[in-house]
């Protein structure tokens, strides 16, 4: 059975409808005399070094590294096995003027490593393309039709990126047809490597790289360290003026942030100073895309990226031509850019409410058959939806119901779907056990894709409910809120939420840090936007503005009452103004 980590302990459990609404633990770093040492070495509150604490850090040149993220820390891309020959293989493609095509995934990972690559492979060759497949039509990963036309087409070398490493049948096919392949991923190994020139992928058992937890598109990148570094060696640039890759890290940091890769070591390098170069806002393509978003000319962090902009990224992928957002990121000048991002942002349009339409009928089944939230995991399936946004009415459910899940399109009695998993339980070693109901899968730890005939899916639902009611604890599948240290009222100030900004990017893996007030007392609550709780929080003469996204139900309750609040601190901008604001996860009320 999984158990949660020691060093959290649990606080309190309600009701479903009552506060508070999520399990609280606190997290307990055990490391009080390390706390006051980072806060003395590095002049920091001792709130802020606990919170480093609890992300793993447990020594000063580790914080220091932490504080500090540079592309200096970042490890020798040759240390990943296979570097050495693939660098080597597309050096003698391009010596030759053979013809080289970059294959990638349609998501913003896929979408984010092809353009670095095409655009860097580009200055060094006009002998280069990319292909994207079409998510409908094609599917994920290498076809062999797709290789008979590379074959037609005279290419000699096939980059795979952020696919390829399952792909064992179509790469055989394209080596005996005198098509090598070079295959960049970073997805979970099967029981053999294909029979590639070079397989890339920190996830193999026999690669020395340290970091594990790479995007498709941070790979992509050490790819085009090693070969600049190569292609210098050679004198390629007889004028010493080569690539800078440091402005290829806005791109590299969407398709990082994009696919939830955990925001720690190399990745929160990559996407720190990534969103750096978006707010900066120098390439076209990014910058028309903060237009359409509406927050062009803001500060770039990790919730506007993952909320504004790489959705209309994606939503190329999902439901229209994920080349259109090749083009937008490869535009030149912003008469090329705005017409794409403008479409772009018409497709997201168009997703959400294809997403809300799915979600909605879902909830509907669920509200007639409330045994179905009892499962450990929910499994759902219509021919009425788009396998585009399917994965991502996946994550919300898993939001709604902390239980791992797959949504299926359906088409001629086959499904494709796409599942979400919860944080103790590895869906794609889940998968492995349903093998032999699916006609493909793939993925990793928090997200997979699968083929499976209609007639399989109850069955399989069945299984995968067994899988993870034999490995996950039931006091597992519930939400959470982790909270990072308590605090009083008082110590809430800019100086504090200033030295929080410092432990940015959130994301996986290196979360929003989360406080914990005690009794605190609520005056002025009212309703506002859609369905927002907004209030007043007072305690020992400490008082501050606090909301509570989507809680209106809650106002009754909580008028004049006295809380436990759990929040993270933020700077609220509004009409030209700034003030401090409790972004409230939850409350307990006080008798």
């Amino acid at each position: 059975m999984m158990h949660l980590k020691n060093q959290f302990k649990e606080e309190r459990m309600t009701e479903e409808g009552h506060l508070p609404v999520t399990q609280w633990k606190t997290k307990d770093s055990g490391h009080q005399n390390i706390e006051e040492s980072l806060a003395k070495e590095f002049g920091i509150h001792r709130i802020i070094s606990q919170l480093i604490l609890n992300r793993n850090v447990a020594s000063l040149e580790d914080a220091h590294r932490f504080l500090n993220p540079s592309l200096n820390d970042l490890h020798s891309p040759f240390l990943m096995q296979d570097m050495k020959k693939g660098v080597g293989r597309l050096i003698k493609a391009i010596y030759a003027g053979e013809e080289i095509v970059i294959y990638g995934d349609y998501d913003a990972d896929g979408i984010t490593s092809v353009v670095i690559l095409y655009k860097f492979i580009k200055e060094l060759t006009v002998h280069v393309s990319y292909y994207i497949p079409d998510r409908v039509q094609e599917g994920y990963g290498l076809k062999i039709p797709v290789i008979d036309q590379f074959k037609n087409r005279n290419i000699k070398l096939i980059i795979t990126v952020d696919c390829g490493i399952s792909d064992i049948e179509q790469i055989a096919y394209a080596q005996s047809i005198g098509i090598d392949t070079i295959v960049l991923d970073h997805h979970e190994i099967a029981d053999q490597l294909p029979v590639a020139v070079a397989c890339i992928n920190p996830n193999r058992s026999d690669c020395s790289f340290p970091f594990k937890h790479l995007a498709g598109v941070g790979i992509a990148f050490n790819f085009l360290i090693a070969l600049r570094g190569s292609l210098r060696k050679e004198n390629f640039w007889k004028n010493g003026q080569y690539p800078n890759l440091k402005e290829y890290l806005d791109v590299v940091a969407l398709g990082t942030i994009g696919d939830i890769a955990p925001l720690v070591g190399e990745n929160r390098i990559l996407a720190k100073i990534g969103l750096e170069l978006i707010t900066e806002g120098k390439r076209p393509g990014i910058r028309a895309l903060k237009e359409v978003s509406g927050i062009d000319g803001q500060l770039i962090d990790s919730f506007k990226a993952s909320f504004c902009l790489i959705p209309r990224i994606n939503a190329a992928g999902r439901i229209a031509s994920p080349l259109d957002a090749v083009e937008l990121l490869l535009s030149e000048d912003m008469d090329e850019a705005r017409p794409l991002a403008e479409k772009l942002d018409l497709y997201n349009r168009r997703r959400q409410a294809m997403e809300k339409d799915i979600l909605n009928e879902i909830l509907g089944q669920l509200g007639t058959n409330p045994d179905l939230e009892n499962m450990n995991a929910l499994v759902f399936s219509s021919e009425k939806w788009h396998p585009g946004v399917v994965g991502i009415v996946a994550s919300r459910l898993v939001d709604l119901f902390s239980r791992p899940t797959f949504v299926i399109s359906l088409k001629n009695g086959v499904g494709k779907g796409s599942g979400r998993s919860v944080s103790d339980f590895n869906m794609h070693k889940g998968l492995q056990q349903c093998a032999s109901l699916l006609l493909s899968y793939g993925g990793h730890y928090r997200a997979a894709g699968i083929s499976i005939k209609e007639d399989d899916i109850d069955e399989f639902a069945c299984m995968l409910d067994e899988i993870i009611r034999n490995s996950v604890q039931s006091s597992d599948m519930v939400s959470h809120t982790y909270i990072d240290a308590e605090c009083h009222l008082q110590d809430i100030n800019l100086d504090l939420i200033n030295q929080i900004t410092r432990l940015a990017p959130f994301g996986c893996e290196n979360p929003e840090p989360i406080l914990c007030a005690r009794n605190i007392k609520v005056s002025s609550p009212a309703v506002v936007g859609h369905n927002h709780l907004k209030m007043r929080l007072t305690s020992n003469g400490a008082s501050v503005n606090a909301i509570w996204f989507g809680m209106g139900k809650y106002l009754s309750a909580i008028n004049g009452a006295n809380l436990d609040v759990v929040f993270s601190p933020q700077i609220n901008y509004w009409n030209g103004s700034s003030d401090i604001q409790l972004k409230m996860k939850d409350a307990a009320i006080l008798v």
